[in-house]
């Protein structure tokens, strides 16, 4: 899987990144066979009969044979159970505390010898046997999860003295769904959004410089899966970091005898806690409580809502003023320009290669007097050299992850032999996060994690640390069995953490090639090095919406494809996509063609900015999509059955997508489409294009020349734009008769910290005119800003 970046750091350095490469290679193999402990004679079990119950708020715990089920119903309607002991803490998803159970939630028996819990949202009900049910108030099924099965070995401790990352007992949890029900989320997974039948492995893995539709695992995985069903909407998260499998199997309607056959889901992990929450609700009601669960969304600086620049292998101040010399003479905005490795001195983190760029403080004053701001990687590898200020600040705290022998761990990543910061160690987070100090004083205004999965370069094996490497886990102690797949999300806070302590008057701008659940709550993410390529372009998309739903908000692709050169029309298709995305970066190889829009040609040139043109004109709703992602953890862009996902055929629909509430994107991800089918939610439907209206649910077939997407807007829809002057005003898009609609607005207060109000306002019908109004707590008033009706 590391293949393609191991040759290509070897083109770059040398035979001897590759010959360092093969050493820590066997040096991983040796320290697991000798650090782990050796798999001996293991006993199945299964939970039993239930024996007994005890009450407790919320819910219970309730006794089998050989194992225990506390079940928990929390006041906003969530469900927590788990096995064997495990509590809902220690974990890193969480935002706090579990939530306060719901007082008028308790356990009671149930028919069968079984038992039930009855709240306002949910009933959950415990088999005898112990499968766990949650039935809608009405009584209709979401989820079964059947009796899970344990493998551990014959001298693990006794059943129902599990502790969280014990390790020890693998176990499996098959679950049932609806047969209509479809599966999305399981964290970045470039096959989606829809998840197809087939096996997903939880391992945050470097795909090795380009991947595909076809690749899997990437680079930000969680247990984390969203389910839709006519029954209604669930999130289910299994807190366990270790390596696990998820198979997806789709139900079938009529099935056999006539008969369903459910949809089923197997969680299989190596280890760690089963234990699991759910989420119940429309899919806006699920993804606010999950934000309520893991915390909010990071809000990003508002510039970091414009449009971006990247690239590995600028190599020099030079050529970064003459790229942003080249969008300023052609009139097209730019908001950052991002700095890759090759800015560092012999790629080592935290320094800056002066001959290259000899004063990028004065570098970057000098773009932000153009309104750029520059954005630095920083990758966790620390070049192992005595000398070097990084490395020896980081021993002298003992910082970096050691083996089973208590050796420091080494391997190899682009400065050549690199040790690893332990970030689960909270003491290492605040030294790495002072570290920052370093590129604010070089003028950075952000910052993107890389390599964090963390990465070591093998030819064989897994390309990672040893999984018997030891880490602190916040005090509790283990290995990187467990600590793999948080050790990103565990970067990513450190990063976070410490930018607010150094600049506590700005929001922090970080986002992280790896994560886990819970990593909203300190930024966002990309796509990662996404192959050039038509297959490439629909992954992008995939990403984005698929990490929507689990609770990351703020994403976006490598405009273009990371590796090789798009044809013109494939970066211009790229490009209009990522003109509607959160994060709208350029960004390629160092051995990749360009990626400036005027390399493309006159044409490409000027439809790429008719698409710059439309997404600053809507950086107001951007800014208001930010917020309200902050405040409700709803995504910016959600699939098309976000409002009606009882619409059974826009849950098939994975090439448009809704931004906001307010308009339906509809990309072209293929070669040579002039014109393209578009799946309508229920309601009219402005095309943006021609004003002309069309009725949902349904299908449409419009046109999309290479000049434009197809974007329609909702009938009624308000949503706030730039005008001609720079300031703020509304854009209306006709109710139909007796209809009425509206939006929300939140106004941009900065890159601080600084309260924003929601503003309401509604629009209707009066006399064949379309009035906009405030709706304010006493009622309603005039809009108080500038208006514009489309649509009539």
């Amino acid at each position: 899987m590391i293949g393609g970046e191991l040759l290509r750091s070897m083109k770059v350095f040398g035979s001897a990144q590759g010959v360092r490469a093969v050493r820590s290679a066997w040096r991983r193999r040796r320290a697991d066979a000798s650090g782990l402990p050796p798999r001996g004679p293991e006993r199945a079990r299964v939970p039993g009969l239930a024996v007994g119950a005890e009450a407790a708020p919320g819910g219970g715990t309730v006794r089998f044979a050989r194992s225990s089920l506390r079940v928990c119903v929390s006041s906003g309607g969530t469900v927590f159970w788990a096995w064997d002991g495990a509590g809902p803490l220690p974990s890193y998803a969480l935002a706090g505390e579990a939530p306060d159970p719901d007082p008028r939630a308790c356990l009671e028996p149930d028919t069968e010898g079984g038992w039930r819990i009855v709240s306002e949202r949910v009933t959950v009900t415990v088999s005898r046997h112990g499968a766990v049910e949650l039935r809608t108030p009405g009584g209709v099924m979401l989820r079964r999860d059947l009796p899970p099965r344990w493998w551990e070995p014959v001298a693990e401790r006794p059943a129902g003295s599990g502790a969280v990352g014990s390790g020890g007992a693998r176990w499996v949890q098959r679950s049932e769904v609806p047969a209509d029900a479809r599966f999305f989320g399981l964290g970045g997974r470039s096959a989606g959004p829809r998840l197809r039948d087939g096996w997903y492995r939880l391992w945050n893995t470097d795909p090795g410089g380009r991947f595909g539709p076809g690749d899997d695992p990437l680079s930000l995985t969680m247990p984390v899966q969203f389910v839709v069903s006519d029954a209604g909407t669930h999130l289910a998260f299994h807190d366990n970091s270790w390596d696990g499998l998820v198979t997806l199997a789709e139900g079938e309607e009529g099935a056999g005898s006539g008969h369903d056959r459910p949809g089923t889901s197997e969680v299989r992990m190596t280890g760690g806690p089963l234990r699991c929450w759910v989420v119940v609700g429309t899919p806006a009601r699920v993804l606010h409580g999950w934000a309520a669960l893991t915390g909010a969304p990071a809000l990003p600086p508002s510039w970091a809502l414009g449009p971006q620049h990247a690239r590995w292998g600028f190599g020099s101040a030079r050529e970064v003023r003459r790229v942003v010399a080249g969008y300023r003479e052609r009139g097209l905005p730019l908001s950052a320009l991002h700095l890759d490795i090759d800015h560092y001195d012999g790629h080592r983190v935290f320094t800056v290669d002066r001959e290259r760029f000899p004063d990028l403080p004065g570098l970057a004053e000098e773009l932000r007097e153009q309104g750029v701001r520059l954005v630095s990687i920083v990758d966790p590898a620390v070049k192992a050299e005595p000398g070097d200020p990084v490395h020896d600040g980081g021993a002298a705290v003992d910082a970096f992850v050691r083996d089973a022998r208590g050796e420091v761990v080494r391997g190899v990543v682009w400065p050549g032999e690199c040790v690893f910061p332990d970030f689960t160690d909270p003491a290492v987070r605040e030294w790495w996060g002072g570290l920052y100090e370093e590129r604010l004083r070089q003028g950075f205004a952000g910052v993107w994690h890389d390599m964090n999965e963390p990465v070591s370069f093998a030819p064989f094996g897994d390309p990672t640390l040893p999984l018997s490497a030891r880490h602190a886990l916040e005090g509790r102690g283990g290995d990187h069995r467990e600590a793999h797949n948080v050790y990103g999300l565990a970067m990513t806070r450190a990063g976070y953490e410490g930018l607010r302590r150094l600049r506590p008057d700005e929001r922090p701008f970080v986002f992280s090639r790896s994560g886990w659940a819970g990593m909203q709550r300190y930024g966002g993410t990309w796509s990662g090095d996404v192959a050039t390529g038509w297959p490439g372009l629909g992954a992008s998309l995939a990403l984005v919406l698929g990490l929507g739903l689990c609770g990351v908000p703020y994403s976006g692709p490598d405009i273009g494809g990371f590796d090789g050169s798009p044809s013109p029309e494939l970066f211009l298709r790229w490009y209009q996509l990522g003109a509607w995305l959160p994060l709208f970066r350029t960004h390629a190889a160092i051995d990749a063609g360009r990626r400036e829009p005027w390399e493309f040609g006159p044409e490409v040139l000027e439809h790429a900015r008719v698409a710059l043109a439309e997404r600053e004109r809507l950086r107001p709703y951007f800014t208001t999509l930010a917020r309200l992602a902050r405040m409700t953890g709803a995504p910016y862009v959600r699939p098309v059955w976000w409002g009606t996902p009882e619409d059974r055929g826009l849950r098939d629909c994975e090439d448009a997508f809704l931004l906001g509430d307010a308009l339906l994107v509809a990309p072209v991800l293929t070669r040579g489409a002039d014109r393209r089918a578009v799946p309508l939610p229920r309601g009219r439907w402005y095309d943006t294009a021609t004003g002309r209206a069309y009725e949902g649910p349904g299908q449409v077939l419009l046109d999309a020349p290479l000049s434009r997407v197809p974007v329609l807007a909702r009938a009624g829809a308000v949503l706030p734009v730039r005008g001609e002057g720079g300031g703020t005003l509304l854009e209306v898009w006709a109710p139909a008769e007796g209809r009425t609609g509206g939006g929300l607005v939140v106004r941009d207060t900065g890159d601080g910290w600084e309260p924003a109000a929601i503003e309401r306002y509604q629009s209707r019908l009066v006399d064949g005119r379309v009035v906009v109004e405030r709706v304010t707590d006493d009622g309603v008033e005039e809009a108080g800003l500038p208006v514009v009706v489309r649509g009539r």
